[in-house]
């Protein structure tokens, strides 16, 4: 294996180990659930329930509505107790086989009361409330009732509460949790009506921390006796039930067994309500149209009854994932629904393993693919698993009422996205860096390589050219700050003119000895050898690239730029092209200015050397004829420390 092999395998097991570490942390979070994660699985749990097949409800369910059109027949409300009596006994002539009443009656009845004794009006007389006992007391009636839960303390009332017969299969956990929720007290309704009934339930359904209500509880404890929902207590009277027994499975589950059908809950006896869909999903009957016998005799055989209100001003709603004005009556009937239909929306007792291996093996995969081909395909394949993932969520949940939440692997993947992408680019940035150190020493050793032929050649011509690197940069710089070469002469460009700069010459190594070190002055022909030196820098760099296979180099351009245009002048007079004004490249410009002055200052074998102010002196002559008017402005304003720089550089 080579060495840049082996980098590039730590590369990818480093990028795919830091991918791993988040969805480890995730997959243990699957399994733990803190609390915080809470209100997002409750939101995932609403999309997959909006986005699944709903069922119609059974036709065993009705309710009948005292709506808006019913009071404006009967009257305001609340009603006269024997009028409801008369609803009642009017639901029983139809064939209801349960009615139970989503009416709470706590207080006696407005019209058998004097207004200003509170007496009976009528003494002897039976008042409404007896009238609606005696109704209640022929049976198939559940009263509701509602559970307290504030911590006050509470006088022991004369509350008539009916108890379920509860037998539980499996003792508590040993966290002392009890497998359903402590009430402190009711408000129930009046004990003569309760007494009749024989039968009530409680109407408690409160909605989570964001106002949704996802379940519901079906047991609740008061004073050490466990009590059921009104759907509940509905249901087994409808049913007959004769066994009911609570299966605690562990601390956050329970099954409730009502003979043979099996309920499943969760650890404080909640009901994850299945619902039928938005409001109205139910048949409703107006209360108006039963007491005016307008309902035909068998629309109501063998059904549960809900009794409830929905008129302005009288009903009670509440949010679900489905609908935002849903009837509290209407929730009584969806319990009731699912636990005749036995179709319910249950946690798998494995959902929490599930999920966790969903996280390690989608994470994991998309760590492999990021670390191996890179954050593209780690994004499609990680987009591909995450709606796979939705998908089947949707399709269990539709199909067998089974909720698995992908979030845990949604949330798995998307870390382990953003920790792979920025541990890639942390990589990919630091092997750029690297390749960029490594390209630029290749840089220098090139230069380097190249000037010490040239050196070796002509030792004059080498000093000249490392002399010239230091100079290149200090004009460079100051000619940057003109308007016209600001945005070309960048402090990176800058860098790689200065470090180039000693090239200049690099084709004089293609000029004979016998030219290149001739003490005297040269001859015509010796003069047009000699002024092949560019074009011949030029094609070394050329066949360079040629063997190498590179094209379009930024470097080697501009090295190629100060090899072949540094003897160009401005009025069009220079070789090897006679490139004139803007056509010659800023580096060519700059290095004739720096080339002159090097070579007017310093001695050479056949002249003597210029003092700094005639070299500066010459080359302001030659503006704008041998050299751009900006460079030697530039050249000008920079004089001094080039003067400094000259005599560092021949003192050494």
């Amino acid at each position: 294996m080579t060495r840049s092999q082996g980098t590039g395998a730590t590369r990818r097991r480093l990028v795919f180990l830091c991918g791993v570490v988040p969805v480890l942390v995730t997959a243990v979070l699957a399994l733990y659930r803190p609390a915080f994660l809470a209100g997002l699985d409750n939101a995932v749990y609403d999309i997959l329930l909006r986005s699944a097949r709903t069922k119609p409800p059974a036709d065993r369910v009705v309710i009948v509505d005292v709506d808006e059109r019913s009071l404006s027949t009967v009257g305001q409300w609340p009603w006269r107790r024997d009028v409801i009596g008369g609803l009642i006994a009017r639901l029983r002539e139809l064939g209801a086989s349960t009615i139970a009443l989503d009416i709470i009656f706590a207080e006696a009845d407005r019209y058998g009361l004097s207004a200003s004794s509170g007496e009976q009006s009528s003494v002897g007389k039976a008042t409404p409330d007896d009238v609606l006992a005696r109704t209640l007391g022929e049976g198939r009636v559940i009263l509701g009732y509602a559970m307290t839960f504030d911590g006050a303390p509470r006088a022991r009332s004369a509350c008539v509460l009916h108890p379920i017969g509860l037998a539980l299969l499996q003792s508590q956990e040993e966290t002392g949790d009890a497998p359903y929720f402590r009430a402190t007290g009711a408000v129930c309704t009046l004990p003569v009506l309760a007494q009749a009934a024989g039968a009530s339930g409680f109407l408690n359904a409160s909605p989570d921390s964001d106002g949704i209500l996802r379940r519901v509880p079906l047991l609740v404890e008061l004073d050490g006796r466990v009590y059921p929902g009104l759907a509940l207590a509905a249901v087994t009277a409808a049913t007959a039930a004769r066994d009911v027994a609570l299966r605690i499975s562990n601390v956050n589950a329970s099954s409730l067994i009502i003979d043979h059908r099996i309920v499943p809950l969760d650890g404080k006896s909640n009901l994850l309500l299945r619902y039928r869909g938005k409001k109205k999903t139910f048949r409703y009957l107006s209360a108006a149209d039963v007491l005016s016998g307008e309902v035909s005799g068998g629309t109501l055989r063998d059904k549960i009854v809900f009794v409830g209100t929905t008129a302005l001003g009288t009903r009670e709603v509440v949010a679900t994932p489905l609908d935002t004005l849903f009837a509290g009556v209407e929730v009584q009937a969806t319990v009731a629904d699912n636990l005749l239909e036995q179709d319910f929306i249950k946690r798998s007792q494995l959902g929490t393993a599930l999920e966790s291996q969903a996280v390690i093996v989608l994470g994991i995969a998309v760590a492999f693919l990021v670390a191996t081909a890179g954050i593209v395909w780690g994004m499609l394949g990680a987009a591909g698993g995450v709606a796979a993932l939705w998908c089947g969520a949707v399709w269990l949940l539709s199909t067998s009422g089974v909720f698995i939440s992908p979030l845990s692997p949604t949330l798995g993947v998307i870390s382990a996205l953003g920790v792979l992408t920025l541990t890639r680019f942390t990589v990919e940035r630091r092997r750029a860096e690297s390749a960029g150190r490594e390209k630029a020493t290749a840089q220098r050793l090139m230069v380097q390589t190249l000037l010490s032929l040239t050196e070796v050649r002509s030792e004059e011509t080498g000093r000249h050219s490392r002399r010239t690197q230091q100079y290149s940069r200090l004009l460079a710089e100051q000619l940057a700050m003109h308007l016209e070469f600001r945005d070309y002469l960048t402090p990176e460009r800058i860098d790689l003119l200065s470090s180039l700069a000693p090239l200049h010459d690099i084709g004089k190594v293609g000029i004979p000895d016998h030219i290149l070190n001739k003490p005297g002055a040269l001859t015509d022909e010796e003069l047009r050898e000699m002024r092949k030196h560019p074009a011949l820098g030029r094609d070394v760099i050329l066949n360079a690239e040629k063997h190498a296979g590179v094209r379009d180099d930024a470097i080697l351009d501009l090295a190629k730029d100060i090899v072949y245009t540094h003897h160009e002048r401005w009025d069009g007079t220079g070789y090897p092209r006679g490139l004139r004004g803007a056509e010659i490249p800023v580096a060519g410009r700059v290095m004739a200015v720096v080339d002159v002055y090097d070579a007017a200052v310093t001695r050479t074998l056949y002249r003597p050397s210029l003092s700094h102010d005639a070299a500066v002196d010459f080359i302001i002559a030659g503006k704008a004829a041998q050299f751009d008017p900006a460079v030697v402005d530039a050249f000008v304003s920079v004089a001094p420390r080039l003067k400094d720089l000259a005599a560092d550089n021949h003192d050494g």
